[in-house]
């Protein structure tokens, strides 16, 4: 949890404010999950903040909800040129995809709210894992 918290904290997600006036303050919680190595033996534990988006309103909290993908054919076509050519193929992952945009408030993190400031709100810089609009912000 502390290696997923500093990332968010490295990444600027968000800057501590006071409760707006409004109260519609999203909810977040942490997700676990094993990482196995090839062999079946546990690598790592793995943990992830999410934001709790289902409480999320169309229309006040986002409005888009769609993500850029790559069709199939696309796909192909590289990798036809890419053979044809004799090149390398290279594999490409972006961590933290979903921390690269903007957006509102959140609850602070359980087990890592801020003792002199309890009743301040996470005013989110950058999109959270488990947000509707997430996957728009991310690219």
């Amino acid at each position: 949890m502390t290696t997923e918290y500093q990332a968010l904290l490295c990444n600027n997600t968000w800057t501590l404010a006071p409760a707006p006036s409004h109260g519609h303050i999203i909810g977040c919680k942490w997700v676990f999950k094993l990482k196995y190595k090839p062999d079946g033996s546990i690598d790592r534990y793995k943990a992830r903040l999410v934001a709790r988006g289902f409480h999320q309103t169309h229309g006040l909290d986002y409005f888009d909800t769609f993500s850029l993908i790559v069709k199939a054919s696309t796909v192909r076509i590289v990798l036809a040129i890419t053979f044809s050519f004799g090149w390398t193929i290279r594999q490409l992952d972006v961590q933290n995809v979903f921390l690269n945009g903007d957006l509102c408030e959140m609850q602070q993190p359980p087990g890592f709210e801020d003792p002199q400031r309890p009743t301040h709100v996470c005013q989110l810089n950058k999109t959270l894992y488990g947000l509707k609009q997430a996957p728009v912000h991310g690219f």
